[in-house]
């Protein structure tokens, strides 16, 4: 139903972008240009920037202290298994052929 609801969409835009010719897109065209390059558009998109810098690295810093725990759980769990540390899956040296 999204596939159908897009390529509609996208159907709608065409004809009317034929219609209104290429003078009206040079128009469209400038003034896209023109708040693109608007000083407070690029303060915000620098802002913006930023701030997802910000919120990815203390989201990188989660999932690795996420990772550490998780994996020492799993450690924890073959340890009580009584089994050793080796015995996560992959063959030893001799056992790989």
């Amino acid at each position: 139903m999204r596939k159908l609801m897009l390529v509609a969409a996208l159907a709608v835009g065409y004809v009317l972008g034929a219609r209104a010719g290429r003078g009206r897109y040079e128009q469209i065209k400038q003034t896209a240009q023109r708040v693109r390059n608007d000083p407070r558009v690029q303060e915000k998109s620098q802002q913006a920037a930023d701030l997802a810098k910000e919120k990815a690295q203390v989201a990188t810093a989660a999932a690795v202290d996420k990772a550490k725990t998780v994996g020492s759980a799993a450690v924890d769990k073959v340890k009580d298994n009584g089994e050793d540390e080796t015995a996560v899956g992959w063959p030893q040296a001799a056992d790989a052929r």
